[in-house]
């Protein structure tokens, strides 16, 4: 039998009908002009891609254009070829086919029952620029107007070949679509139908994802927003007060103080601007989880909610998205950086400025809402950090409810897409503020931002910076139901709150400062031998791995501590015995911030190790019953996972085995635990790695002690944080440490708060502090867990009389 051959090209109904009259030499021209000003981003999604089976191109409408790149990049990637193609008994003249091409697809498989195919859905967008609603150039230049088109795509080529970015989708199976049983039942226009619409969908997703919603004209918006029933009524109740004409300028004014402006050359400019900032400043951006994001972008509204580290936060995050094809998002920016110069760029990069507080202003309160609201409403994916701050100290800080209530009240409300919480850790091996958290961390207050800081910062370009980590956790669904009553909405915004910060830490990664801080800070004056610092971050870095870390640091220790080096955190003292690594005093306070960033990763073995630093033999039971009354305490302070008492045996139980793998613990005849003899390098690491762990828990044991001191309802919550604070000063002095993170009043006022959450505190009714004998009993028990001379010293600060 002679298979039949279907030229597509000679359909009448198809618009490259016009094109048929074109001469080779016009291809010619044409594909030299392509290679000459076309640089496009090709992401091809091929993972399922079968040999076996026909393989297809769908584009969602018919450009010589797009379709002489596209067979350009098939070569380049070495991909299935656009040339005749097989199906069943029949054959194709091109593999290239468009949406109006698939009704005769179903024909060839209703009369082929064995035949299947793989459909390769490709999407092009030139300068993926964000439309406008009520644009003339959008309506002089739509696909409809056949001539206008024409000039548009030469404009487009001329002017955005290097910025095109082109989607190739996972190939999808034809037969998955509809069996032939159903194809025999409903026909091929129906399956046709059917498969056109949800390929629509496809492509509707991919250019929002991409392209992101509409932006609105600042008229249509503001005329959007004063239209709203909740900003009317809020201008109402201002003109009881001031007088209607003044209550809607000075919504006006507020609208305008807050919205964003998107401009798209501001976007490519910043792009190009940034790539080389970062090839200069970076040795390389690492990228963890995004592609779990590209999936669920078209079919949500995603809310990116990063850890806030620095300043360039907002300019790094919108970078990664947007050289990755997602929509860069609408940032909520604090009124501090809307500063000469860098605000109105900020603003046309997608910032959003808001007020560090407006409780007492309803019609601000009301304005900002509803534009949150509006964002949110219209799709646009929006990012705000959680912590408010910057985070001094390199911590997680507790998020603030404000934005995420916002959030949840705007899903009550109801919104196009399903709104999606992504939460984001940064991490970096040298941050650019260095020197200002230096000075913070040494107790100087915070100094106000200025345009002249980045002059100060952009001096320093030419100093090694080393890598950075943006690494996307797990998304949090929102629950669109509303609440009954406040407490519920209180609840629920304070679990979020929560749920948010510990998907931060979940998410963070391991670099190279961290692994030399969490190493080098937790030997007792901050020197380590060459070997013994080699060794821990050997065992920190296995035992990350064990506990599936997002991503380690590349290379060997000694690249490592290489890295350390160049970076200026460490100093490597010759000696004829081997050699010795320090870090000064000032490299140790700021050595601080880098350990803290990944503290919470070691937080469980680090819990175990420090139980048996003066304990040399426990059981499983003993080691359990300690740890159970710590852990609630550690997860709240360090944002882990609260877990039942079950999930945190099992836990237990895999750091003991994990920890008697790496020969840090021994396993002794009868089942016991206990740690290596003193002179193996075993006890060392483990006493290196309980470290990390033990400044939190003597400030809770500092903080208890005082209580135990003053007696029973005699201090309120800010006298026991101010006496905490002093002790810890005066200690530190007393063991000769130089770490002023150690007496910082906000880690004791949350250790107090996290006493209280867990009911071993309470408020009597002149706010004095009260507790229970129980809690005596504890801190009695907890005492053998700490040195005997550190021991001894927090008792006999805390029991000395203010007097002596």
């Amino acid at each position: 039998m002679v298979p039949l051959v279907i030229d597509l090209s000679s359909r009448s109904d198809m618009p490259r009908l016009r094109l048929t009259a074109l001469t080779w030499p016009y291809r010619l021209l044409l594909n030299g002009l392509l290679r000459l000003l076309v640089r496009p981003h090709f992401t091809p999604d091929l993972q399922g891609l079968r040999k076996d089976l026909p393989t297809f191109y769908l584009l969602d409408r018919y450009s010589l254009t797009e379709k002489l790149l596209l067979q350009r990049l098939i070569r380049q990637h070495q991909l299935p070829a656009t040339g005749s193609q097989a199906l069943g008994n029949q054959h194709f003249d091109t593999s290239l086919l468009y949406l109006q091409d698939l009704e005769h697809v179903w024909q060839v498989l209703q009369s082929s029952p064995d035949a299947d195919l793989q459909l390769i859905p490709v999407s092009f967008f030139w300068g993926r620029a964000p439309g406008r609603e009520e644009s003339l150039l959008k309506i002089i230049t739509a696909d409809s107007w056949a001539f206008m088109g024409g000039i548009r795509r030469w404009f487009a080529i001329l002017l955005h070949g290097r910025q095109l970015w082109v989607e190739a989708g996972q190939p999808v199976r034809a037969r998955r679509v509809m069996a032939q049983p159903q194809l025999m039942a409903k026909g091929a226009s129906y399956a046709a139908n059917k498969s056109r619409r949800l390929l629509q969908q496809y492509f509707r997703r991919v250019r929002t994802r991409i392209l992101g919603p509409d932006l609105s004209h600042r008229r249509t918006l503001v005329n959007s927003l004063m239209t709203s029933p909740a900003l009317r009524a809020a201008i109402q109740q201002q003109a009881q007060v001031t007088s209607a004409k003044a209550a809607r300028e000075q919504a006006l004014a507020y609208i305008n103080e807050i919205a964003s402006n998107v401009s798209y050359p501001v976007l490519l400019v910043m792009d190009r601007l940034l790539s080389r900032l970062w090839n200069q400043l970076y040795a390389g951006i690492r990228i963890t989880g995004l592609d779990r994001l590209k999936s669920l972008a078209g079919q949500h509204t995603l809310v990116y909610l990063p850890c806030h580290r620095s300043h360039i936060d907002y300019l790094l995050l919108s970078y990664v998205l947007f050289k990755n094809g997602l929509m860069p998002p609408h940032i909520a920016a604090g009124i501090n950086l809307n500063m000469p110069i860098i605000g109105p760029l900020l603003r046309r990069g997608g910032a959003f400025f808001m007020r560090r507080s407006f409780r007492d202003n309803p019609l601000y309160s009301a304005v900002f809402n509803e534009y949150f609201y509006h964002l949110l409403k219209q799709g646009h994916p929006v990012e705000f950090f959680v912590e408010g701050g910057r985070s001094r100290t390199g911590r997680t800080l507790p998020p603030k409810a404000g934005m995420l209530s916002m959030t949840l009240q705007a899903a009550e409300r109801g919104v196009t897409k399903p709104l999606l919480l992504i939460p984001v850790h940064l991490g970096y091996e040298k941050v650019l503020e260095g020197s200002t958290y230096l000075h913070e961390l040494r107790g100087k207050s915070k100094k106000k931002e200025s345009p002249l800081d980045l002059l100060r910062v952009l001096r320093n370009l030419r100093q090694y910076f080393g890598q950075v980590d943006v690494s996307f956790g797990t998304p949090i669904p929102l629950n669109s139901t509303p609440t009954t009553t406040k407490t519920d909405r209180t609840r629920q915004v304070s679990q979020l709150c929560r749920q948010v910060a510990c998907g931060i830490n979940q998410a963070a990664t391991l670099n190279r400062a961290n692994l030399l801080a969490l190493a080098l800070l937790a030997s007792p004056h901050r020197v380590l031998e060459a070997n013994n610092l080699l060794a821990q971050m050997q065992t920190l870095a296995q035992l990350a791995s064990m506990n599936d870390v997002t991503a380690l640091p590349d290379g060997q220790p000694e690249d490592w501590l290489a890295a350390g080096e160049k970076l200026g955190f460490v100093e490597k003292m010759p000696h004829p015995l081997g050699d010795l690594y320090r870090c000064n005093e000032q490299q140790g306070i700021l050595l601080t911030w880098y350990r803290n960033n990944a503290m919470h990763l070691f937080a469980l073995p680090g819990l175990v190790a420090f139980l048996f630093m003066n304990q040399k033999t426990l059981s499983s039971e003993q080691l359990k019953q300690q740890a159970l009354l710590v852990y609630p305490l550690l997860a709240e302070e360090l944002f882990l996972p609260l877990l039942e008492d079950q999930q945190l045996d099992a836990q237990f139980d895999t750091s003991l085995e994990q920890l008697t793998q790496l020969g840090l613990l021994e396993k002794t005849v009868d089942q016991h635990w206990q740690r290596p003899a003193e002179h193996l390098p075993g006890c060392m690491r483990l006493r290196l790695l309980g470290s990390l762990v033990q400044p939190a828990l003597e400030r809770f044991y500092l903080l208890l002690a005082l209580l135990e001191r003053n007696g029973n309802g005699q201090l309120t919550s800010n006298e026991l944080i101010n006496q905490s604070r002093e002790m810890a000063q005066r200690l530190t002095i007393l063991q000769g440490l130089d770490s002023p993170e150690y007496s910082d009043s906000r880690l004791f006022a949350q250790a107090l708060q996290q006493l209280m959450d867990q009911g071993w505190l309470s408020l009597d009714e002149h706010q004095r502090l009260v507790y229970s004998e129980e809690l005596l009993r504890v801190t009695r028990q907890g005492r053998k867990l700490f040195d005997p001379q550190l021991r001894h010293s927090l008792l006999s600060l805390t029991w000395r009389q203010p007097s002596e």
